[in-house]
């Protein structure tokens, strides 16, 4: 599930959203209000139920071969997201909605490389939002590995501390550090 040219896309378990609204976010770091959304490099970030903690990571031009077999490992592909087994039937069974946005709204977002797209004015969807379908199913034909592990920490360790690219949503909901 990605946008197309033009779009920017809000994901969500609610399939009643007729207009986003700026707002703070309780988790935000930031005091503006704001409407989120994602591009098509950071969809498969959102391929998760909302409140499920994940931790991924994504070879870039500046990752050694070395930090690539540690983490990606053999299975393959340039990317993978980790879970824990808390959250799998969650992941199973999450009916999750992509609503498609207009992009001109939006601008990117983060530093030093954008994460998201913020637009500081409400936005309407262009459509009905379409179900995502099966989370498992999309993340392999996206050639992404998924990972379900007892606790994320070990993993994440290992990723903020390679030469991958990666990002963290969520993690505050995962299991404490063992």
């Amino acid at each position: 599930m990605y946008p197309e040219p033009g779009e920017v896309l809000h994901f969500s378990e609610d399939p009643t959203i007729d207009r986003f609204v700026p707002h703070v976010a309780p988790t935000a770091k930031q005091s503006e209000p704001y409407v989120w959304a994602v591009d098509r490099a950071r969809s498969p970030d959102y391929w998760f139920p909302r409140a499920c903690p994940r931790a991924m990571a994504w070879v870039t031009d500046t990752t050694t071969d070395a930090d690539r077999t540690a983490i990606i490992g053999p299975g393959g592909g340039a990317r993978v997201h980790a879970i824990e087994y808390g959250w799998l039937d969650s992941l199973r069974g999450v009916t999750l909605f992509a609503y498609r946005l207009p992009a001109a709204p939006f601008r990117p977002f983060g530093e030093p490389v954008p994460h998201a797209h913020v637009a500081t004015v409400p936005v309407e969807p262009l459509a009905r939002p379409h179900p995502v379908g099966d989370l498992l199913e999309l993340h392999e034909r996206a050639g992404i590995q998924l990972r379900i592990l007892p606790n994320l920490w070990g993993f994440w360790d290992a990723v903020v501390g390679s030469s991958l690219g990666f990002s963290g949503i969520r993690l505050r909901g995962a299991r404490p550090r063992e």
